[in-house]
């Protein structure tokens, strides 16, 4: 989908773990960031959501570890503070904004009901049409 709208669109991703479901969410919101920091964001995510039913801590290093990650700096950026501090300003955001779950995403501050491919692409297009006015 973004690589319809090279120039238009602009993926934010945020945390939202829910701590109430998944007893290891924030940490594996922090691990997420952590593996961010050395440019591995997405394959981390990717192994966290396929894994979603075993996560740990353990799991966690052995996530980072198989993406080839400098495991000194992972166990270390596991404990920054800023990162907790993310995570939770994150959390807070998505409150404020109405989110009850995951994934919820929004286009422009307004949540998408239709997550289908042409949803994505009816109100991105709106969007667009009305930024050229």
């Amino acid at each position: 989908m973004l690589g319809q709208y090279p120039n238009d669109v602009k993926l934010v991703f945020k945390n939202f773990p829910l701590t109430r479901i998944h007893k290891s969410a924030m940490n594996a919101a922090i691990a997420s960031l952590a593996a961010h920091q050395q440019g591995k964001f997405q394959e981390y995510h990717a192994e966290l959501f396929k894994n979603y039913s075993s996560l740990s801590d353990a799991k966690f290093e052995e996530f980072a570890q198989s993406l080839g990650l400098n495991m000194e700096q992972f166990k270390q950026d596991m404990k920054n503070p800023a990162l907790a501090a993310m995570v939770q300003r994150d959390l807070k955001d998505g409150v404020e904004a109405g989110v009850r779950g995951t994934p919820s995403i929004f286009i422009n501050g307004r949540m998408l009901q239709q997550r289908s491919l042409p949803g994505f692409k009816q109100v991105i297009d709106a969007e667009l049409a009305k930024k050229k006015k």
